[in-house]
């Protein structure tokens, strides 16, 4: 989880996308001029190769607008790596 709000902090698209399971990864990813400030990991499960992490992470707009996105996202392992499956927003 860590890894992937830095590749959006960084803009790296190519780590995203190779970091999201391919049975929901997007054919493309656009992401909007956002400036990240701030990730709290809530909690942190793993049972057996499927996880579950609660974040919540803090952004700020070209236009100035702040704002935060509070996602549950369900990840899975395979080969050794994690790949995001998909989250719900709270």
């Amino acid at each position: 989880m860590r890894s992937r709000y830095a590749a959006y902090v960084l803009g790296l698209l190519d780590y995203l996308l190779a970091t999201w399971h391919p049975s929901s990864a997007p054919g493309d990813l656009e992401l909007p001029p956002t400036k990240w400030l701030g990730l709290e990991v809530r909690e942190a499960q793993a049972q057996g190769d499927a996880g579950v992490v609660e974040f919540v992470a803090r952004w700020r707009d070209s236009g100035g607008r702040a704002g935060r996105l509070h996602e549950t996202s369900r990840f899975v392992r395979e080969g050794g790596r994690w790949f995001y499956i998909d989250g719900v927003i709270a």
